[in-house]
């Protein structure tokens, strides 16, 4: 694997670069329902292989990365307290140890869990992340989250959340921790393995470094027991749906999650997160942009509808969504793509509403269309997922400082 990734891509909207995508995976798909579909594997869902199923797919289709959910309590139709219902999926495998176990088994494609920060502690993701970066050959990274349900306080007795009026301060505080998993990552300088079996020298010590952290929210010493990633800096991801989540992409992400439901709103919440990264002191540095979708594939438009209104039969409601909801065709999907591509968004990242069947809807639908059209790779192009998406691999910043 190379050490160095290609130089980064203009990430604006009148870039060329074609489009990057992802998908979000969640258990059977994203519809409440989509486990009672024909084509889902209910039984299968806290195995191993189901996972590298949908992974493989992902990875036939060029994608550049999946996402995988994760959560510290059952999922919930509520927003921040429990609910009753036993007609829908509940549970998750650890989101992180499914990455682990899928990346041996793909060669290309970037893995991002979900990690919830409120609750654990920025040096233990911080290894873990950087493991997974060994064991998928640069292909790391995250998406952190945070929670305000007091249920989930609950699981670790050692504070209270007061609900969603902790918003700013969770948000606040989840920019700190990846702010110290980031210095973490670089308290190893790439070369302070020396491995010389004839001087009996496996380190030097002079290039590890304390990080000496301290913030409102944390105190971390450092370093770290894990050599920096083989990307130096696995790639950071979040979802924001306001203007507090979108100041933490500014200060924090190189990939972004938002939610616009048309054109003019893409345009307006680029804006906004482009200013508040010039606020933050990052306007120099790369920031995709990625537009949410859910989505409901086929290839004639009123079988999508239909089955969108079966499952939502089968829920007893309509399916509604953070995100944009499209139902219709793989042609019909490419041009809202380029559509809201053309409002500033540099990538999407799609959440099959059925995993089963509209996975594939986009690998071998969507995916083609886009490449027809020369919007999409027809082949993988670099080895880590830093290069996939154009992204530079940082210097370690306690080098610099050493070699100043």
């Amino acid at each position: 694997m190379s050490s160095t990734s290609p130089s980064p891509t203009p990430l604006s909207p009148t870039s060329p670069s074609p489009l990057h995508l992802a998908v979000a995976l969640d258990g059977a798909g994203w519809h409440p329902a989509s486990w009672r579909e024909p084509v889902a594997r209910p039984r299968e869902l806290f195995t191993a292989g189901y996972w590298a199923d949908l992974v493989a797919e992902a990875e036939r289709g060029l994608l550049d990365f999946v996402t995988i959910e994760d959560g510290l309590g059952p999922q919930s139709s509520h927003l921040l307290d429990p609910d009753d219902r036993t007609d829908q999926v509940r549970g998750r495998l650890d989101a992180v140890l499914i990455a682990s176990r899928v990346a041996p088994l793909t060669r290309h494609i970037g893995l991002v869990p979900t990690v919830v920060a409120t609750h654990t502690k920025p040096f233990h993701l911080s290894k873990a992340i950087a493991t997974l970066d060994y064991v998928s050959t640069g292909r790391a990274g995250l998406r952190v989250q945070i929670t305000a349900r007091p249920t989930e306080a609950a699981h670790f007795g050692r504070r209270a959340i007061p609900g969603i009026e902790a918003l700013e301060t969770l948000l606040d505080e989840a920019a700190d921790y990846v702010e110290v998993v980031r210095r973490l990552w670089d308290s190893w300088e790439d070369d302070a393995e020396i491995r010389d079996v004839a001087t009996g020298r496996f380190i030097d010590r002079d290039k590890l470094h304390y990080i000496d952290f301290e913030g409102r929210h944390f105190s971390v010493k450092g370093p770290s027991i894990t050599p920096r990633p083989p990307q130096g800096q696995p790639l950071v991801t979040a979802l924001a749906h306001g203007t507090d989540s979108y100041r933490l992409l500014a200060r924090a992400a190189d990939v972004g999650f938002v939610t616009p439901h048309d054109t003019d709103r893409a345009r307006a919440i680029v804006a906004e997160i482009r200013a508040e990264q010039e606020t933050a002191g990052r306007a120099a540095e790369p920031l995709h942009l990625f537009g949410d979708l859910v989505v409901f594939l086929d290839d004639d438009p009123a079988e999508a509808a239909a089955r969108r209104d079966r499952l939502d039969t089968l829920a007893g409601e309509e399916y509604t969504s953070d995100a944009r909801i499209f139902t219709g065709t793989p042609a019909q999907l490419a041009d809202l793509l380029q559509e809201l591509r053309a409002a500033g968004l540099t990538g999407f990242r799609l959440r099959p509403a059925v995993a089963g069947h509209d996975l594939p809807a986009i690998t071998r639908g969507l995916v083609p269309e886009l490449q027809r059209r020369d919007a999409f790779r027809r082949a993988y192009e670099a080895d880590t997922l830093r290069g996939l998406l154009g992204l530079p691999r940082p210097a370690n910043r306690y080098a610099a400082a050493t070699n100043a």
